[in-house]
């Protein structure tokens, strides 16, 4: 590893980017939500950190160099899901064909047992897995993004985390979405419980930050410089990893500096799929995604969804009982590879298993999903997403994520950083499957050194050997079937990927055995036909905030959208 001291005069270059950043605001007046370019695309839910990736990309940097800067940058300034206190997966297809996926999802501390969660009469309190610090993984951001760049970046390391050190130092001015992030009921309570939060989030640890207010964040700022100048032992050995490890000893938590020092990011092999000529590129396990979207798209294969016409009621019914089906497999077999090495991996992703399937599907009513069999634990929604295509071709989709927003919404004590409350992931209670969605199949059971289960689904869809569309969401268990529709909608429906991504959404994941709509987003006679069906509906704000670019590889023209249902997210291209 090179001396990171050797790079700094070569950050000079970035200090103008920095500067820009630190003091202007956000374009106003402007769509930020789509954006069209030939040189390079950044899409993630931060304006500002789209714009540190958009000009790693103008100076030479490569896809992983801009999506490793933009997710710095995140965790500045989008602190509800952008991070370095918690973990993800990236999907990387490179424009000669390589495509590779690098999982950097937390683990369980070495002290970590099956039964941690459980009360003496064997039962778990509502939501006490993901709660204090026991709930805390150990965090994985910084080793992934650092073996990405390691093995595929182009620029300096020091120079992709100066942008991130300066915002953090400097301030940056609070946002709408950060604002509304921070004094929402649930979350201003969460953050008042943790003096390190309080202190963070409010100013004088009374009022939060309001828009326009300038946010400085000293702490987190040493952190980052630590990491700047020494890569993944800046994080993981040394002064960071001490001060967290004394943290967690003092106030009750499990993760040690040995749990941090061992902690590496792995590089594995995608799922791949087709669709109607099209390669899909996804997160293996520990993430289910790639698996049940694969699972899904190999089921509706066989239709003409055009014919059916686009959300409408046999349309949905079909959506629904896809979901229906991949979701319960989902349950039943997935979990860490690593700890389950006989996961049907192949059976669950063939053409054959989807027909199987299919000829369980009745096209004029609903089946039903059955709780003895398989249910589904609660997933948190809390997630962030960037989405990274450069001049030659590269192309990067990032899911990170802190599990709640705010993950634990402890801030770990003079380091500045939230941490994850991941653990929450796990299963809970070994062997208890139950109505109220609670799951105990073994796969996903907490063990020392396991990686829990995910449902972040960074995707890449390529056409003859190239990428055309990049995607990706958060939305916890919503985020498969968030990325499910935004394909279809592109493939099938020909949409461009602005459309593709703000057209209503549905989630059905087998147990509860209802449908979750949009508020406002469907029509009531289409409602009411699906309900003669025999499906139950429930409704909701949003599902959801995609971002996605596509690529058009005889124009050279790269299309970049930020969904609308993200209040500062935008797609900044060049």
């Amino acid at each position: 590893m090179p001396n990171m001291n050797d790079h700094i005069k070569s950050l000079c270059p970035f200090f103008l980017t920095v500067l820009m950043l630190l003091f202007v605001s956000p374009a106003s007046g402007l769509d930020k939500k789509s954006s069209h370019a030939k040189n390079g695309m950044v899409v993630s839910t931060s304006e500002l950190a789209s714009i540190v990736g958009r000009d790693v990309l103008a100076r030479g940097g490569n896809a992983i160099d801009a999506s490793v800067a933009t997710a710095f940058a995140l965790a500045v300034t989008w602190p509800s899901a952008g991070n370095i206190g918690g973990g993800g997966f990236l999907i990387y297809h490179s424009a000669k064909g390589k495509v590779t996926a690098i999982d950097f999802r937390e683990k369980a501390p070495l002290a970590a047992t099956e039964k941690m969660f459980l009360a003496s009469d064997g039962t778990i309190s509502d939501n006490s897995n993901h709660e204090g610090l026991l709930s805390v993984g150990v965090p994985g951001t910084v080793a992934g993004l650092f073996k990405a760049h390691t093995h595929y970046g182009n620029l300096p390391w020091a120079q992709l985390l100066e942008p991130a050190v300066q915002l953090a130092s400097k301030g940056i001015k609070t946002t709408e979405g950060i604002y509304r992030s921070i004094t929402s009921a649930t979350t201003s309570q969460r953050l008042r419980r943790d003096p390190a939060a309080t202190r963070k989030f409010f100013q004088d640890g009374k009022l939060p930050y309001r828009p326009g207010d300038l946010w400085r964040q000293p702490d987190l700022a040493a952190t980052l410089k630590r990491i700047q100048q020494h890569g993944h032992d800046g994080f993981y050995r040394g002064e960071t990893a001490q001060q967290l490890a004394t943290t967690m000893k003092k106030e009750g938590g499990l993760i040690t500096t040995e749990d941090l020092a061992r902690y590496e990011a792995v590089e594995r092999t995608p799922i791949h799929g087709t669709y109607r000529g099209y390669d899909l590129f996804a997160m293996p396990p520990p993430s289910s995604g790639g698996i049940t979207l694969v699972e899904m798209l190999n089921m509706l294969e066989a239709f003409d969804l055009r014919k059916m016409k686009h959300n409408s009621p046999p349309y949905l019914h079909l959506l629904t009982e896809t979901m229906r089906r991949a979701f319960a497999d989902r349950a039943k077999h997935l979990g860490d590879p690593d700890f389950n090495p006989k996961m049907p991996v192949e059976r669950l992703i063939s053409k054959s298993h989807a027909a199987l399937l299919r000829q369980t599907i009745d096209l004029k009513k609903s089946s039903k999903s059955d709780p003895e069999t398989f249910s589904q634990p609660h997933e948190s929604e809390e997630t962030t997403h960037i989405c990274v295509v450069d001049g030659d071709g590269n192309a990067v989709s990032l899911t990170t994520t802190l599990e709640n927003a705010f993950g634990s919404a402890i801030v770990a004590q003079g380091l500045g950083f939230l941490l994850n409350n991941e653990m929450g992931d796990f299963n809970p209670i070994p062997g208890h499957t139950d109505r109220t969605g609670l799951i105990g199949t073994p796969p996903n059971r907490v063990a020392p050194q396991k990686r829990m289960l995910s449902s972040m689904t960074p995707t890449i869809v390529a056409k003859n050997g190239k990428p055309v569309l990049v995607i990706g969401s958060p939305g916890g268990r919503t985020i498969i079937n968030t990325v499910l529709q935004v394909i279809v909608n592109h493939i099938d429906f020909d949409m461009d990927i602005a459309e593709a991504i703000d057209a209503a959404r549905i989630h059905h994941q087998w147990l509860p055995d209802v449908t979750r709509f949009e508020s406002g987003s469907i029509s009531e006679a289409v409602q009411s036909q699906y309900r003669a069906m025999g499906h139950a509906i429930q409704f909701r704000s949003q599902q959801g905030r995609a971002m996605g670019i596509t690529i058009d590889h005889q124009s050279g023209l790269l299309s970049g959208a930020s969904d609308r249902r993200s209040v500062d997210g935008a797609a900044v291209g060049y």
